[in-house]
C-alpha cells in the first residue's frame, strides 16, 4: 500500500485553465470597462475614439500594439491612487460583469475541482479585475495583464510585462504552474477558450474545449476534433 501511495504522489498534478472573456463570462471585459469609464465621466470622447480606432485595426488585422489599448484605458485614470483605481475596477466587476458569468463555466470549474484538478483563470484583462473574478469563480489562481507601478505604488499607465493574450497565455500558465506547483510536476489537462487567438492554449492541453467559438476557432475545433460547448445564456 505504501508503494502505491508513493507512486500516486509522483503523478503530475492536473491543471484546468479557463479563459475569461467570452468563455467564463458572456462579454468582453475590455470593451465593457471602456464603456463603463465613459458613462461615468472618467474617459473623454477623444480617448474613446482612439480606442475605437484600435478596435477597428484589431478586427481588420491591421498593425496594432496590444499594449496600446491598455495604456489608453489606464491613461484616463491618472492622478488616482492605486487603491482608488483597484476599487473602480472592483466596482465595475460587481456592477457590470457579475451578471454575465456563464452558469456552465462555474459548474465546470466545480467539476474540475471534484476530480482533483488545479483550476487556473487566464486572461488578457487587468489583474485587479481578474483577481475579483478568480474569487467569484472559486479558482485556485489567476494570471492576467499587469500594469506597471512606480516606487510609490501608483500606476504609471504602462503595461508591466507582456499582455496575457495569444501564445503568451501558454507562457503565463507555465510560469504560474512552475512557481506554484513545481516544474515538471504538473500537466495541462484541460483548457477552455472561445477565441481563435487562444488556439495555442487549446493545442497545449490534453483535452481542449471550444466555448461558443467564433468562425475561425470553430474551424480549428473541427480540424483538431475538439468538442464545442454551447454555453450561451
Amino acid at each position: 500500500m505504501a508503494a502505491s501511495a508513493d507512486s500516486s504522489d509522483r503523478r503530475p498534478r492536473q491543471v484546468a485553465v479557463f479563459d475569461f472573456d467570452g468563455t467564463s463570462i458572456d462579454g468582453q471585459s475590455g470593451s465593457l470597462f471602456t464603456r463603463y469609464l465613459f458613462s461615468h465621466g472618467m474617459m473623454s470622447p477623444l480617448r474613446l475614439a482612439k480606442l475605437a480606432w484600435w478596435g477597428i485595426r484589431y478586427k481588420l488585422h491591421l498593425p496594432f500594439r496590444q499594449d496600446e489599448a491598455r495604456e489608453l484605458v489606464f491613461g484616463c485614470l491618472g492622478g488616482r491612487t492605486s487603491e482608488e483605481v483597484d476599487a473602480i475596477m472592483a466596482g465595475f466587476h460587481d456592477e457590470v460583469l457579475a451578471p454575465l458569468y456563464r452558469p456552465q463555466a462555474l459548474a465546470e470549474v466545480a467539476w474540475c475541482h471534484e476530480r482533483g484538478m488545479v483550476v487556473l483563470l487566464v486572461s488578457a484583462t487587468f489583474e485587479p479585475i481578474a483577481e475579483v473574478a478568480a474569487r467569484r469563480m472559486g479558482v485556485d489562481g489567476f494570471v492576467a495583464t499587469r500594469m506597471e507601478r512606480d516606487e510609490r505604488g501608483r500606476y504609471t499607465g504602462r503595461v508591466d510585462g507582456p499582455v496575457v493574450a495569444g501564445a503568451e497565455k501558454c507562457r503565463a500558465v507555465e510560469t504560474w504552474c512552475d512557481a506554484h506547483l513545481g516544474a515538471g510536476t504538473w500537466v495541462l489537462e484541460r483548457a477552455y477558450a472561445d477565441h481563435h487567438t487562444d488556439a495555442p492554449l487549446l493545442e497545449a492541453a490534453r483535452e481542449a474545449r471550444a466555448v461558443c467559438p467564433g468562425k475561425t476557432l470553430a474551424m480549428s475545433a473541427r480540424r483538431h476534433g475538439w468538442p464545442v460547448l454551447d454555453w450561451g445564456l
